[in-house]
């Protein structure tokens, strides 16, 4: 489906009309191009909405540390990052492949659709299964390292938990992301800005509202000794049916055969920072830490999730893969070529910069009005907090060009390659840039108290 503009111009002199001129711009991959208002228009709300689910879901995961399931198998907040980040790994990677799809025209066919979208589901339920599973093993190691001993007790609940969420998950919000890019594309909005923020939106708070549900269940029923491993048995079962049905479409024929090591290794980078988190959450001066790490992960993972989808489908319908246009020949762009100059991936990359200090200031205030003994009204944790988040958004925008370029030049799909990677290392980066912000904040409050003891020791008695 193309899309045409007709700019019509007037000339009037005293009153009277002097001259019409009439231009006719043709596109036809049907996507007009987007000024500075127009994205910011059309990211705005979803950005608002996701960080609003991820909030949530920071309040959630508040309450649920102190359930017993969480109390005693510690390793399950091990498992929260990387869950939590399948959106990264498989919905928000779905959500760019279909936009790219729907705005080079592959879906305005009914039976291409309906094939893309059933092979693209499929493929995300095995992603699913497999993922879900290698999650709960590296948590049980990571667990394992930390505490210099293995304990494989938990193991049947966390391998069973585990597949159980980015089963039910993936399930879900893949059907949702397919409703939006198809939405968006009969509405005339451009869905590379809408699908990943909104797969993001209810993708932290729908898996760990699954997690903590079905890992209580299991809790409940640990003494049932078939029940866990037939339920791990059931879904693996499955796996076949799933891979028949991708195998439907070429393309995600071979993101199944080679597109696993992205959505692996940012699995891992994830679990470590899980292990950051179960090490940090449960201590005083990180107070606060399980409220704030979906907000600030979330954030990161949605605005780089939103760049480099952008920049794959500017790469999809003006070039081929395999071969780069002129002006993104350099592998390592000069970072303000990233982010100052006037073409339209540098402008994306500002709009979406701006957004960080608002939007944290936002869902700092409305956190605050709602768990305000359990958050920091330290002035000093604000501000750290505001620069920890431009740090790890800037840093992700400017690897998000570098390996977007690197994806292309090796005549790889972006899509599938780059947003686990990005929105893994934005999970380790979020967790670690927040734990050093309670920590440089908890030892400033502390060198104040001890200050003001000094001079309150040394004042006349």
């Amino acid at each position: 489906m193309g899309v045409t503009q007709l700019n019509l111009r007037f000339r009037f002199q005293n009153k009277k009309l002097r001259g019409v001129s009439c231009e006719l711009i043709r596109y036809p991959h049907g996507v007009l191009p987007e000024t500075f208002l127009t994205m910011t228009g059309q990211v705005v709300v979803p950005i608002l909405l996701s960080t609003l689910g991820m909030m949530t879901a920071g309040l959630v995961m508040n309450t649920v540390q102190h359930w017993p399931v969480f109390l005693e198998v510690k390793d399950l907040l091990t498992l929260v990052p990387p869950l939590v980040g399948l959106k990264g790994n498989l919905e928000m990677t779905l959500a760019s492949r279909l936009s790219t799809a729907a705005n080079t025209g592959q879906i305005d066919d009914p039976q291409e659709k309906h094939r893309l979208i059933s092979s693209n589901l499929a493929l995300v339920q095995v992603q699913a299964t497999v993922v879900g599973l290698l999650a709960a093993v590296a948590a049980l190691l990571l667990g394992a390292v930390s505490r210099e001993e293995l304990d494989l007790a938990p193991m049947e609940l966390l391998c069973a938990s585990s597949v159980v969420t980015a089963f039910l998950a993936a399930l879900a919000l893949g059907l949702l992301m397919v409703c939006i890019v198809i939405g968006a594309r009969k509405l005339g909005v451009n869905p590379d800005n809408i699908a990943t923020p909104i797969a993001a939106s209810l993708g932290d708070l729908i898996t760990l509202s699954i997690l903590a549900l079905v890992s209580s269940f299991f809790y409940r029923h640990k003494d049932s000794q078939y029940l866990m491993p037939l339920v791990c048995v059931g879904f693996v079962a499955l796996t076949p049916l799933w891979v028949l049905i991708a195998k439907q479409s070429p393309p995600i024929l071979q993101v199944l055969k080679f597109g696993w090591y992205p959505i692996i290794l940012a699995m891992a980078i994830s679990s470590v920072g899980g292990l950051i988190l179960s090490k940090t959450v449960s201590k005083q001066q990180y107070k606060g830490m399980a409220i704030f790490t979906p907000v600030i992960c979330g954030v990161g993972g949605n605005l780089v999730a939103i760049q480099t989808s952008r920049i794959s489908t500017y790469l999809h319908i003006r070039s081929a893969p395999g071969v780069l246009p002129p002006w993104m020949k350099k592998f390592w762009p000069n970072p303000c070529s990233t982010f100052c100059t006037s073409e339209v991936n540098s402008m994306s990359a500002r709009v979406l910069l701006f957004l960080v200090v608002p939007g944290h200031l936002i869902f700092f205030y409305i956190i605050y009005l709602v768990e305000g003994q359990s958050v920091t009204d330290s002035k000093s944790f604000v501000v750290l907090y505001l620069l920890a988040g431009l740090i790890q958004v800037t840093i992700l925008l400017y690897l998000a060009e570098v390996m977007v370029r690197l994806t292309w030049h090796q005549a790889l799909d972006p899509d599938n390659h780059c947003i686990p990677y990005l929105t893994g290392l934005g999970d380790l980066l979020g967790t670690g840039l927040l734990a050093l912000c309670f920590l440089v904040d908890w030892l400033l409050r502390s060198k104040a108290e001890l200050a003001d003891l000094s001079e309150l020791a040394s004042g006349p008695l």
